[in-house]
């Protein structure tokens, strides 16, 4: 038993080293947490020798991985905030950008604010050409990487377009007369 626990340490920074290249071959199964923590605890113990004693090889691995938790949720390494995460095409619907070359109904590319790792697409126009610095939305993902966009200022929002309703049929009144309450006088 003795020769074990002083193989412990070694034993931790192999394990460590191990996932951490388990994680280099899988990106995003997380390995990498629980290898930095092994490795240093590992490292550490090597370091120290006799005095690691398997009490202390557990408290360094603990608060290297509380370490390395903190570290790898701070860096975000993967995206895992879902700033850079690139997600299926039905989820470009409704997303917004900037024209950075101008376009058509045949041509143009796009920037959009959450496109994922490239967030350049190739557009394309829904009626009219639509100058590039122009805000855009995208109306259609299309399921490959062209997307149909249309300007923002030509969107009309549901509720504006109530209004604009009722202000007209308020303008084109034929009598000119609004219903009023009579039955109060």
């Amino acid at each position: 038993m003795a020769p074990l626990l002083d193989s412990l340490p070694l034993l931790l920074l192999v394990a460590g080293i191990g996932l951490a290249i388990a994680e280099a071959l899988i990106p995003g199964a997380h390995f990498i947490v629980l290898g930095v923590a092994l490795a240093l605890a590992g490292l550490v113990g090597v370091l120290l020798g006799p005095a690691a004693s398997p009490l202390v090889l557990a408290a360094l691995v603990l608060g290297f991985g509380a370490a390395s938790l903190y570290a790898y949720r701070e860096l975000d390494l993967y995206g895992g905030k879902g700033v850079a995460r690139t997600r299926d095409s039905d989820s470009l619907k409704g997303q917004t950008g900037r024209v950075t070359e101008r376009v058509s109904p045949q041509d143009g590319q796009i920037k959009l604010h959450e496109g994922g790792f490239n967030p350049y697409y190739a557009a394309r126009s829904v009626r009219d050409e639509i100058p590039e610095g122009a805000e855009v939305m995208v109306v259609d993902p299309g399921g490959g990487n062209v997307v149909t966009v249309e300007a923002l200022e030509a969107i009309e929002d549901p509720i504006d377009r109530e209004l604009r309703e009722g202000r007209q049929s308020v303008e084109t009144d034929p009598e000119g007369e609004r219903e009023t309450d009579t039955e109060g006088t």
